[in-house]
């Protein structure tokens, strides 16, 4: 079974923002904004209805990155291991 090394604090991924050069924050998975009680099913379950098609063929999670300094936000796939 794959997990992702973002969500497991095994890595820290470090992007910086298109426009104004501040660092990304990772605010966790997309899945966890569009469901609040989603974080209690199965990973599986959740990759179902995260509203991208191969997340779970792929074994990517899709993490949201926001820049707090200037709202820029953007939708990053990481690689499960």
């Amino acid at each position: 079974m794959a997990i992702c090394p973002l969500c497991n604090s095994l890595k820290k991924l470090e992007v910086s923002c298109p426009n104004c050069d501040n660092q990304l924050d990772d605010t966790g998975k997309v899945s966890d904004f569009l469901d609040p009680y989603g974080h209690y099913n199965d990973e599986e379950t959740v990759k179902m209805g995260d509203g991208y098609p191969n997340t779970a063929k792929d074994q990517i999670c899709p993490h949201l990155m926001v820049c707090n300094n200037c709202g820029y936000d953007e939708v990053r796939f990481i690689q499960e291991e």
